[in-house]
C-alpha cells in the first residue's frame, strides 16, 4: 500500500504553522508520521507564500521561522504541474487546489473552506476537514 498523497489547502497550512494545538497541525504531522506526501503545484505553493507574508501574521512568527517552515514543507512534498483548468468550483481560486489533487492522484484534499467542502464533482478525491483527515489516517 502506498503512502497517502494529500493536498492541504492554504488555510490548513497557515493554521498548522501558527496554531500548533489545532487539528490542522495534527493533520500535517499525521501525514508525515504516516510517510505521506504533500502535493503542491507552483500555484498552490505561491498562494501559501503570499498569504503567510501578510502583516497580520507577523506577531505569530518571524520571517526566519516562516522560511524554515517553507523549507520543511518543500522537503516532504511532491510538485504537480497543472494547466489552470476551470473545474467549476464556486470560488475559481479553488480550481488550482482541485486540479492539483486530481493530477497528483491525491488520496485526499483537506480544507476548512466551506466552498471546497461542498464540491461534489471530484469522486476520486475526497475533500475533508482536517479532523476527518486525521480519522482517515487513523490518528484520531
Amino acid at each position: 500500500m502506498r503512502a497517502e498523497r494529500v493536498v492541504l489547502d492554504t488555510n490548513v497550512l497557515i493554521s498548522a504553522a501558527f496554531w500548533p494545538a489545532d487539528a490542522p497541525r495534527e493533520a500535517l504531522e499525521a501525514v508525515g508520521r504516516a510517510g505521506g506526501l504533500l502535493l503542491f503545484s507552483d500555484q498552490t505553493f505561491d498562494e501559501r507564500q503570499t498569504r503567510v507574508m501578510k502583516a497580520k501574521f507577523d506577531p505569530y512568527a518571524s520571517r526566519r521561522t516562516s522560511a524554515v517552515y517553507r523549507a520543511r514543507l518543500r522537503a516532504v512534498s511532491e510538485w504537480v504541474w497543472i494547466t489552470g483548468a476551470r473545474l467549476g468550483c464556486r470560488d475559481p481560486d479553488d480550481d488550482k487546489l482541485t486540479e492539483t489533487a486530481l493530477l497528483g492522484e491525491a488520496d485526499a484534499l483537506a480544507t476548512g473552506d466551506l466552498d471546497l467542502l461542498e464540491v461534489t464533482g471530484l469522486p476520486a478525491v475526497p475533500i475533508l476537514t482536517p479532523a476527518a483527515l486525521l480519522e482517515r489516517l487513523g490518528a484520531r
